[in-house]
């Protein structure tokens, strides 16, 4: 397969209403077109049928409303390998992942992208909810969906060769977009859950891959207050789920400790043990290449998806390991979660926290 004449962009489809709108908007724009489906997970629904069939016939309608070609390519083996595999055994040493953001660094713009320029094309694009401009990378115009979170771990030189189609819009002209043209996903409700597993009972998914033991909650002062499913299955700051009632308020996971196979807990949303005013991170990965060049280094970050920028500064970078401080204490700091750091509207990039400092 090559690419001739004008210039031209593998889309990453799949399935949905944002990487559709991102291929037609591209059509429109002049550019030569190709529809790419991946598929990274391989699992039969109740029915017998593999769950990425579906999304694939939903790809295929849309190409073919809009007349651009269209192919299949399979990266299970490879999510596998680089990204589930890691979620896995982050789970048994009792930290929370984020998937996403390793399937983004390792298939998404690694894979897939090696494969869109491997045929010829100028550009990858994709339907996130962000922007760049000359190898910079900028929050989506929506607040509501902006996803440049997730892909703080891109580079410059990657960006220079992505497109982001719908990064200046709102979803809700996505949608009417997707509406005006009649396309065959215009209705279609947004996928949640897991990178390419989708949303599903999570103990029931993990019991296939994981052996998880019950053991007990525990206040700080070591008092006994219940029994866990495992501490795989909770993360600091929950509630929900917990199964724990009696008299005062409501209990919230405030740590874990695995070795013991003990998960702590107390009581009130607003207890001490909840919040904290700086961190240390590590495995840094900066857009531009670099750390920036004078510390301390003011900023603001978020340490979750959806969370408000918050004030911070990164007091200092000693082997690798970033200290950074709050200007209001943040609650729920959870580590293996990340840490994106951003000046206004354009994201850094960010790092992997490692503890309460």
């Amino acid at each position: 397969m090559s690419f001739t004449g004008k210039k031209s962009v593998v889309v990453g489809m799949s399935g949905g209403v944002d990487s559709s709108v991102s291929a037609l908007l591209l059509k429109e724009a002049g550019y030569e077109v190709i529809g790419m489906f991946m598929k990274n997970w391989e699992e039969k629904d109740s029915t017998g049928v593999c769950t990425s069939t579906k999304e694939y016939e939903d790809v295929i309608r849309v190409c073919e409303q809009i007349d651009i070609p269209y192919y299949s390519v399979n990266f299970a083996q490879e999510y596998q390998t680089h990204v589930f595999s890691h979620f896995l055994e982050e789970l048994k040493a009792g930290f929370t992942p984020n998937p996403d953001i390793l399937c983004n660094r390792e298939i998404k713009f690694k894979c897939f992208f090696e494969k869109a320029l491997s045929l010829g094309a100028d550009y990858l694009a994709t339907g996130h909810y962000c922007q760049t401009n000359e190898g910079k990378l900028y929050k989506g115009a929506d607040p509501n969906k902006d996803q440049s979170y997730f892909l703080y771990t891109l580079q410059e030189k990657t960006l220079n060769k992505v497109l982001f189609p719908i990064g200046h819009l709102e979803k809700s002209e996505v949608r009417a977009i997707a509406h005006q043209h009649h396309l065959a996903t215009a209705a279609k409700k947004d996928s949640t859950g897991i990178c390419f597993i989708g949303k599903r009972d999570f103990k029931e998914f993990l019991s296939h891959y994981l052996a998880f033991q019950p053991g007990n909650f525990e206040t700080l002062s070591g008092k006994v207050v219940g029994k866990h499913d495992g501490v795989a299955y909770y993360t600091i700051g929950q509630r929900k789920g917990l199964g724990i009632g009696g008299p005062g308020d409501a209990w919230f996971v405030v740590g874990k400790d695995p070795a013991r196979n003990v998960v702590l807990i107390e009581q009130g949303t607003d207890h001490p043990s909840l919040y904290a005013l700086t961190l240390t991170a590590t495995e840094a990965s900066w857009i531009s290449g670099a750390p920036p060049e004078h510390l301390p280094f003011q900023c603001t970050a978020k340490i979750r998806y959806r969370q408000e920028d918050q004030e911070c500064t990164i007091d200092k970078i000693d082997n690798g390991r970033l200290f950074v401080s709050f200007s209001k204490p943040q609650r729920a700091i959870t580590a293996r979660q990340s840490i994106v750091f951003y000046d206004k509207n354009r994201c850094l990039g960010g790092a992997m926290i490692a503890s309460l400092s």
